[in-house]
C-alpha cells in the first residue's frame, strides 16, 4: 500500500474528489456508539415515527440535521466484536479466520500486524492518527516468564500469568494509530483496564493496582438488572458485569469512562488541529451494559433524569459527542472535518428496565433489535457530516454499510489500496458530494449469536439460518423490505410459491457468493 501521485492526479482531473490541496485536505473523525438503535436518536424519532421522543439527542440530532442520514445505512454486522473487525479490515467477516468475531481478550486478533487497516490507511496519507475507546479486537500480552503470549481465559477467577502492564502487539498501534487510548472490552470487561499506547494506564496513578475481580474482590455475579439496581461492588468501584471475573484496574469506575475517553479526544485534537490533517476514529462504550452512567457531565444531570439507566447512557453518549464538536469548532477545524456517526449494531430491548415501559423503541419502525437477523438488528444511524461539502439536511436511500469507510477514508485520504483490500468496501465520498455514485447490486452480511446469515438485492432480503462453523445453510425468510419494511412475519414469502423460485435463486446467488469468495461491493472511483 503507498500513496499514488498518479492516484491523486487522476482524482483532481476526473473531477470525482474536491481538489483537496496540502492545507485544505479535511480532518475525518468517525464515532461508533456501542448498542444504539436508528430509535435511539431522537431525530430518527422526529423524522420517521408518531409521537414526542420521550428524550433528545440534540447534539447527534445536529450532525444530522446539518448533514446526511442514510435511511438503508447498515452495521456490518449486528453484533459488535465482529462489526468492529469488518470496519477495521474493510472486509466482510466470513474473510477471517474468526467469522463471530473474537470474544477472548487474550486471544490473538482476526487482523495481523502488516494488515491494510483504517489506521494505516490513514496513516499512510499523511493525517495523525489516533484511536480511542472500546477495541475489542482481541490483544496479545506475554507470559509472565517472557515464554510467548497467555492464551488462556480472560474470565479467569484468578490472577493470570501474563504481563498485564503493557500490550505486547495486536493493539491500536499495530494497526496504524499513532496514538491511542484503549478500552479492551469497552464497559463490559474483562478485562476491566484501559491501555495507552500499549501501556497500562491506571485509573489513578500511585494508587491503582492490576487486580483480579472476583466476587470476593469487586465482580458482583447478579443480572444486569439487579447490578443496575445495585451499582456499586465490594471494593466500591463500578465494576459490576455480567460478563464474568478478570484482571482489572483496582480503581475502575465504569462511570468515569465516558468523561476519560472524551477529553482524551479533545486532546488528540488539541494537539493536532492546524497542523496536519488528523483521522480520530472514536470508539464510545455507550450504551452497551453495564449502564453506569456518571451522575452528571459537563454540568448536566445524568443519573435519575430518565425511566432508565439504558437512556441515560445514551444521553452521556451524546455529550461526548458534544465534546469532540465543540473541539473541533475551538480550533476553528469544524468546517473541514468530515464526521461519521455510525453505530456497531442495532440497539436493545431487554435487560433495560424502564426502558420500553417509557415508551422508547430503540429499534424504531424496525423488528427485531441487537444480534437479530432483522432490520433492527443492523438498520443502525449512519450520518456524515462535513459543513464545507455536505449540504444540510440531506437523506439518502442509497444502501451502505459501515465497512464502507475503508474506502470512502482512502479516497479521501489519497492512500491507493490493493484490490484485495477493497473487495467489501466501496467509496460513498461521491454520496455525500452529490456526484454519480454506482449503488450495490447485492449486500451479504450476518447476523449475532443465532448465526443467521442475510443476502439483500434491492428490497428482497433472504434470511439463512447456519451455525457457528458456517458449514450449514437454510434458507428460513423472505422479505420485500419496500412493501413489508418492518418484515412481519406474517409476510414471510419463503414458502410462498409465487416466490418460491426467487428465494431459491437467492440463495444459490449468496452460496456461490462465499465459495468462491468475489468481490461483494462496487468500485467507485
Amino acid at each position: 500500500m503507498k500513496k499514488s501521485m498518479l492516484f491523486v492526479v487522476l482524482a483532481l482531473l476526473t473531477g470525482i474528489d474536491p481538489a483537496f490541496s496540502a492545507s485544505d485536505r479535511p480532518n475525518i473523525v468517525v464515532i461508533l456508539a456501542d448498542d444504539v438503535g436508528s430509535g435511539d436518536i431522537s431525530f430518527y424519532r422526529n423524522k420517521f415515527m408518531d409521537g414526542k421522543p420521550v428524550f433528545e439527542t440534540p447534539n447527534i440530532d445536529a450532525l444530522a440535521e446539518n448533514g446526511m442520514w442514510f435511511t438503508d445505512g447498515h452495521s456490518s454486522t449486528s453484533l459488535c466484536a465482529p462489526t468492529r473487525y469488518a470496519i477495521m479490515s474493510g472486509k466482510n467477516n466470513y474473510r477471517s479466520f474468526a467469522p463471530w468475531g473474537v470474544w477472548n481478550s487474550f486471544h490473538e486478533g482476526a487482523i495481523k500486524k502488516g494488515d491494510t487497516t483504517l489506521g494505516t490507511v490513514a496513516r499512510d496519507g499523511g493525517y495523525a492518527t489516533g484511536f480511542i475507546g472500546k477495541w475489542h479486537l482481541g490483544l496479545n500480552f506475554k507470559k509472565r516468564n517472557g515464554e510467548g503470549f497467555y492464551r488462556g481465559s480472560d474470565k479467569d477467577d484468578k490472577v493470570v500469568n501474563a504481563d498485564m502492564t503493557q500490550v505486547a502487539y495486536g493493539g491500536p498501534i499495530d494497526m496504524g494509530f499513532e496514538y491511542s487510548y484503549a478500552l479492551p472490552t469497552g464497559v463490559q470487561g474483562p478485562l476491566y483496564l484501559a491501555y495507552e499506547n500499549e501501556k497500562w494506564a491506571p485509573f489513578e496513578e500511585g494508587v491503582s493496582e492490576i487486580i483480579c475481580f472476583n466476587e470476593e474482590n469487586g465482580w458482583d455475579p447478579e443480572t444486569v438488572t439487579e447490578a443496575d439496581k445495585k451499582g456499586v461492588g465490594a471494593k466500591g468501584v463500578l465494576t459490576i458485569s455480567d460478563k464474568g471475573p478478570g484482571m482489572g484496574d483496582s480503581r475502575w469506575d465504569t462511570s468515569r469512562i465516558p468523561d476519560i475517553i472524551s477529553s482524551k479526544a479533545v486532546g488528540f485534537i488539541n494537539q493536532h488541529a492546524n497542523k496536519k490533517p488528523f483521522f480520530l476514529y472514536y470508539c464510545s462504550p455507550e450504551a452497551h451494559r453495564p449502564h453506569i452512567p456518571p451522575a452528571e457531565m459537563d454540568g448536566v444531570k445524568i443519573r435519575g433524569t430518565l425511566a432508565s439507566r439504558h437512556m441515560e447512557c445514551i444521553k452521556v453518549l451524546d455529550l461526548e459527542v458534544k465534546r469532540i464538536v465543540d473541539a473541533l469548532k475551538a480550533n476553528g477545524v469544524f468546517e473541514n472535518t468530515l464526521i461519521f456517526f455510525m453505530t456497531d449494531n442495532g440497539g436493545l430491548t431487554w435487560n433495560v428496565p424502564g426502558t420500553m415501559e417509557s415508551g422508547h423503541r430503540p429499534s424504531g419502525n424496525y423488528r427485531g433489535a441487537k444480534s437479530a437477523p432483522h432490520e433492527g438488528g443492523h438498520r443502525v444511524p449512519f450520518v456524515a457530516h462535513w459543513p464545507k461539502y455536505i449540504k444540510p439536511g440531506q437523506l439518502s436511500g442509497e444502501l451502505v454499510v459501515t465497512h464502507d469507510l475503508m474506502a470512502t477514508v482512502a479516497r479521501i485520504v489519497g492512500t491507493e489500496l490493493r484490490d484485495e483490500d477493497t473487495l467489501d468496501s466501496t467509496n460513498i465520498l461521491p454520496l455525500l458530494l452529490g456526484q454519480a455514485f454506482k449503488p450495490r447490486d447485492f449486500l451479504a452480511w450476518q447476523s449475532g449469536a443465532t448465526f443467521e446469515v442475510m443476502y439483500r438485492e434491492g428490497p428482497w432480503k433472504l434470511i439463512i439460518q447456519s451455525n457457528h462453523e458456517l458449514s450449514k445453510w437454510d434458507p428460513i425468510e423472505l422479505y420485500n423490505l419496500e412493501s413489508n419494511p418492518n418484515e412481519s412475519p406474517k409476510k414471510n414469502l419463503i414458502n410462498h410459491p409465487e416466490y418460491k423460485a426467487r428465494a431459491e435463486k437467492m440463495f444459490e446467488k449468496y452460496v456461490k457468493i462465499r465459495k468462491s469468495g468475489v468481490r461483494t461491493a462496487p468500485v467507485n472511483f
